[in-house]
């Protein structure tokens, strides 16, 4: 299973190396279009579709490698039963809110589909489409919490950070 987890995170990481990738050929397309009088429509909106599928699609492994921005002004202070009660709850309160996120993402997406909402831009993309991205992204992102909640609660968690000794 550890394996799978792993190979998902990475493969989530990869997809939002890609989509940067397409960000970058996007503002290219767009500065060479003005240079050489040509306009390719929707540009900017593809720039940004994959700008925020490349956020999203990186939350999880971010995550797993410990950079994400972590405050321990408290957490570090303390040590034993205090600090893993601390680490199990703050890890809940993680899980909930990433469940949620991805919950209202695939909803949003959803009910683009369903109301046929389009782009206001040139391009007139069908919403649902980029908006799927930030439902993969936010739900490999709930199961990578989960992953997190799951080794905390079996004592097998050691946060990225602390190996590194950033904290």
């Amino acid at each position: 299973m550890r394996k799978l987890l792993d190979a998902l995170y990475l493969g989530s990481a990869w997809l939002a190396a890609l989509f940067m990738i397409g960000v970058l050929v996007m503002v290219l397309l767009s500065i060479f279009g003005r240079l050489l009088h040509f306009y390719v429509p929707g540009t900017d909106a593809y720039a940004g579709y994959a700008m925020a599928g490349a956020g999203f699609l990186a939350l999880a492994h971010t995550l797993k490698s410990g950079e994400h921005i972590r405050v321990t002004l408290i957490i570090g202070k303390l040590t034993g039963a205090a600090r893993r009660g601390l680490e199990m709850w703050s890890l809940s309160v993680a899980v909930l809110l990433a469940a949620l996120l991805a919950l209202y993402s695939w909803r949003l997406a959803w009910q683009s589909h369903q109301f046929h909402d389009i782009s206001t831009s040139a391009d007139a993309t069908p919403l649902w489409i980029p908006q799927i991205l930030m439902g993969v992204g936010t739900t490999v992102l709930l199961i990578a919490f989960i992953d997190e909640w799951m080794l905390e609660l079996q004592r097998r968690r050691t946060p990225a950070t602390e190996e590194r000794g950033h904290e």
